[in-house]
């Protein structure tokens, strides 16, 4: 008998073709091949660079160039004019989530739609970045605005910019968004921006503490295409898909935690939206914890119980990605003591932290990729009624209103067959960085067995989560 699923990315009771832990056999098998199968072929790069590159300095910033090579005008007005829409018509727009441009245009173009586009492109999140557009813009009227008053301080590295993306998930998840409160929220982050550039500077604060930056810099180390410096211009390049990942530098803890909440809050999502987790808390924590606080009545108790499960989850939401490092650092440290390794667990941890992204992207693609089919079409009728008015401003207002729903069957094998090629690619990142780390072959491959138990662990935990059924 096949489980229940009741899939994340689409609604109705769906039954798997065959049982779940057949699915799970068969994505591990596909892994453990994979990772024999460059233990024996994949060999070092004889073309690696001299020296490895930070993981959040653009492929497209040259040394010494001027701020107006380093902003493309007509993206930076394209950027910050469809801020200023989203804001604006959260403001002034019907307060309806699908009637109003905001919601999609955040949500699902910007989030998930960018998101893809940067894995395929590279970073063209940094050219349109409308708040990069907003400070060079008062640069012009304020000489000296966007160099700061104070130096980066080294100890902040990247916090603020895991702060924000924290923040961003909870909002997400638990904040009852609509139109005005993300709005709002966007004005907020608008002034944080501001604020932060004047003290610290743009150069430092857009690498190191604007949440979007830091995200499509480490989405866009993947990409197959990417943009270089050449003198005060640049120009399009080819490379190998994931290439970028592996000689990429982690340079602060901060950094990795960022990269492991980038696993660990959509597994969050799957996980708390399941039957599983809020009988964990309803029917085996309530009995056995509160009930001598807040009594044996559930009726009585509800409000309070309501309450208590929202601090519940935000708790477990902020400890995810400590979480996931406890688990990280542990193969980490298995890993040195196979390869007998003299570098310390911590910098070990940093140098692999890479392989880890296109897991992170595979988790976010079968997680949410349907919402673009489903949502992300109705752009195209919002952007000729933003507000809800009643517009029809590009004649697009009455496309594609009728409901999209995907086949759960094949959104179902879709899921599985991302997930396992993401860990496979994140199988050869880690051990091509390996290869670089340990020297020889055999060694190499020997080191990578605690990490091909982790990606084995990781892949049977994502199609669970996928697999579960989640809660009325």
């Amino acid at each position: 008998m096949s489980a229940p699923l009741l899939a994340h990315s689409f609604g109705q009771v769906y039954r798997l073709p065959v049982p779940v832990w057949l699915y799970l056999y068969g994505a591990c098998a596909a892994l453990a091949l994979s990772f024999l199968v460059m233990a024996f072929f994949l060999t070092a790069d004889t073309k690696q660079p001299s020296s490895i590159t930070n993981a959040t300095r653009a492929d497209d910033e040259p040394a010494r160039a001027s701020r107006r090579s380093r902003l493309s005008w007509l993206p930076a007005i394209v950027g910050t004019s469809l801020l200023g829409l989203c804001i604006a018509s959260g403001l002034f727009g019907v307060a309806g989530p699908y009637a109003n441009f905001s919601m999609t245009a955040f949500w699902i173009v910007f989030l998930l739609g960018l998101t893809y586009l940067v894995a395929l492109v590279g970073d063209v999140y940094r050219p349109v970045n409308p708040w990069r557009a907003l400070v060079y813009g008062l640069e012009r009227l304020w000489r000296g605005f966007a160099d700061g008053r104070f130096r980066y301080p080294e100890r902040l590295a990247y916090w603020p910019a895991l702060g924000f993306y924290v923040a961003l998930v909870w909002l997400e998840l638990f904040g009852d968004t609509g139109p005005f409160s993300l709005a709002v929220a966007l004005l907020a982050y608008t002034a944080i921006n501001m604020v932060a550039v004047g003290l610290f500077g743009a150069r430092d604060w857009f690498r190191y503490g604007e949440l979007f930056g830091v995200f499509f810099c480490l989405i866009g180390r993947m990409a197959p295409r990417v943009v270089a410096a050449r003198g005060q211009g640049v120009s399009w390049t080819w490379r190998a898909p994931f290439a970028g990942l592996r000689y990429m530098a982690i340079a602060h803890n901060s950094l990795l935690l960022f990269i492991l909440f980038m696993l660990s809050s959509t597994a969050f999502d799957g996980l708390h939206e399941t039957q599983l987790w809020r009988r964990l808390f309803w029917v085996e924590l309530y009995p056995a914890v509160l009930s001598g606080w807040v009594g044996n009545n559930p009726i009585a108790a509800f409000p309070v119980l309501l309450k208590l499960y929202a601090y519940w989850n935000t708790l477990w939401l902020v400890l995810s990605p400590l979480t996931y490092l406890v688990v990280y650092w542990l193969f980490v440290a298995a890993m040195r003591w196979v390869a007998r390794s003299e570098r310390s667990t911590a910098e070990l941890a940093r140098r692999f932290a890479p392989s880890l992204l296109p897991i992170a992207l595979a988790y976010h693609v079968s997680h949410y990729y349907t919402l673009l089919q489903t949502q992300g079409l109705k752009i195209v009728p919002l952007a000729s009624d933003p507000f809800g008015y009643g517009w029809n401003l590009f004649g697009t207002a009455d496309w594609w209103q009728r409901a999209n729903v995907p086949e759960p069957t094949t959104v179902w094998h879709v899921q599985v067959g991302v997930i396992v090629l993401g860990h496979i690619v994140g199988v050869y990142v880690s051990h091509a960085i390996a290869l670089e780390v340990f020297g020889g072959r055999w060694r190499a491959a020997r080191s990578q067995l605690p990490m091909l138990a982790l990606m084995l662990a990781f892949t049977a935990a994502g199609l669970w989560i996928l697999a579960q059924p989640i809660a009325g």
